[in-house]
């Protein structure tokens, strides 16, 4: 399994974007080996863990795994474990590809993971566009993967719901719905949890896991 992740990761690396998209695990940044590591360990933990169920967001975000490389993060989320989690945190292994005083958190990273905690659910994180999608000349900007962005996110979906035996996916918004379905990947989908749909993801995943006890 472990070579398999360095494959996985080494083709995230190598990966060519757009212009207006930063792959954060490619060489090109020397940060970028710190990415790199800690989606190592994070994708190693979740093969101890042996996950049933995957998430699947749209994309990372500027203040997010863009800064971290791993899923549904934060700065702050990454280098402290939330109560009752032993997933993150510098005791694991995890850095900060730029060392800094004051970290940065991000809202949807904390409500999955709080979401999480919670509903007592394990859960697999990805993006259906692995990369950081931003408008042009603003990197720190987030905006929706195309259609052709997708498309190149797609091989990293079916390899990890493969290496992972995955038997139950999440698609969290309507970008994640539309690669899993278009890949004829069975799913659910929940709101996205931005822009006011806490509530409504919340409920949408507490749903879920009651249809799984059925």
């Amino acid at each position: 399994m472990i070579d398999e992740i360095d494959r996985f990761i080494q083709k995230l690396a190598t990966t060519n974007v757009p212009s207006n998209v930063y792959n954060q695990y490619s060489d090109d940044y020397p940060e970028s080996s710190v990415r790199r590591k800690n989606l190592g360990i994070y994708l190693q933990h979740m093969a101890n863990v042996k996950p049933k169920i995957m998430l699947v967001g749209e994309a990372p975000g500027y203040r997010g795994s863009r800064l971290t490389g791993v899923p549904f993060t934060s700065e702050y989320l990454l280098m402290h474990n939330k109560g009752g989690l032993i997933l993150f945190g510098e005791e694991n292994g995890y850095q900060l590809p730029i060392e800094k005083e004051k970290l940065l958190k991000e809202a949807t990273a904390t409500i999955i993971l709080e979401t999480m905690l919670k509903e007592e659910l394990v859960f697999l994180s990805w993006n259906a566009f692995p990369f950081h999608p931003h408008r042009i000349n603003e990197e720190k900007s987030n905006r929706m993967p195309t259609k052709k962005e997708l498309m190149i996110g797609e091989p990293f979906l079916l390899d990890l719901v493969r290496l992972y035996q995955i038997e139950e996916i999440i698609a969290m918004g309507n970008k994640a719905y539309e690669s899993l379905t278009k890949l004829g990947i069975k799913c659910q989908k929940v709101r996205h949890p931005a822009q006011g749909g806490k509530k409504e993801f919340v409920a949408g995943v507490k749903q879920i896991k009651e249809n799984l006890k059925q």
